[in-house]
């Protein structure tokens, strides 16, 4: 990830969260609170080293919509529809995630991409995240992701745009590089594409019933705890 010095502490709460910190792979699960509580037996697809208390007590991605909130608590109803309560730190980080074009991704840009792996070996993307400055080069690579059976992330430079194929008009091609390696990505023109910022100054008008959210969670002192957000204004989910 570089020296210290190279990125925004402001944003170090969420590297895990952007992938920006390699944690063990979270599997898709039919209970987030068995998830979380779940022990190092169950990390058979463990990504990177990581610490003994980590690995015994892995943190679990949450996508859904804020039920309820009040100072101490939140209340998520997950993508599968279940109804999840979370204790709420009075540090959890927030950020905010802002549409952008397609158009905004460079050659040159640090990017992170959920995609799906294709038979001819591309990516097709899901979504593509443009990083801030001060996070680039924050975990680079390409490796498994949560956010589909069989998506991947990768987090790389842009080192080349072209039109996609014709097959997915008015899409991007883009070739992205990372230390060690290299993905070619489809972009097709109706994937969402977002940068974030630091959230902490409008938590009361982002973090309400009804917004949407992608929270990272994890069990601590026995209760299921939010230790950090992503969070859409008004009604835009955060893709990734």
């Amino acid at each position: 990830m570089g020296e210290p010095g190279h990125f925004n502490f402001a944003y170090a709460p969420n590297m895990i969260l952007f992938g920006l910190v390699k944690e063990p792979h979270t599997m898709f699960r039919t209970s987030i609170a068995g998830a979380l509580a779940l022990c190092a037996a169950s990390l058979a697809f463990s990504q990177a080293a990581a610490p003994e208390s980590a690995m015994l007590n892995p943190p679990v991605r949450i996508r859904g919509t804020i039920e309820k909130v009040d100072v101490g608590t939140l209340v998520v109803k997950d993508r599968s529809g279940e109804i999840v309560t979370l204790a709420r730190p009075a540090d959890m980080a927030v950020t905010e995630v802002v549409p952008i074009a397609l158009s905004d991704v460079k050659v040159g840009s640090y990017i992170g991409t959920a995609a799906m792996p294709q038979p001819d070996g591309t990516q097709l993307a899901l979504e593509v995240l443009v990083f801030p400055e001060a996070l680039r080069g924050g975990g680079a690579g390409h490796r498994p992701w949560d956010l589909q059976p069989q998506s991947t992330m990768t987090n790389a430079t842009v080192a080349n745009l072209a039109a996609a194929p014709a097959s997915v008009p008015g899409g991007q091609q883009l070739l992205l590089t990372y230390p060690g390696g290299e993905k070619t990505v489809i972009v097709p023109a109706n994937v969402p594409v977002v940068t974030f910022k630091e959230g902490k100054a409008d938590v009361a008008a982002l973090v309400v019933p009804g917004a949407k959210v992608l929270i990272t969670a994890q069990e601590k002192n026995g209760k299921p705890t939010a230790l950090r957000m992503v969070v859409g204004r008004n009604g835009f989910a955060p893709p990734m």
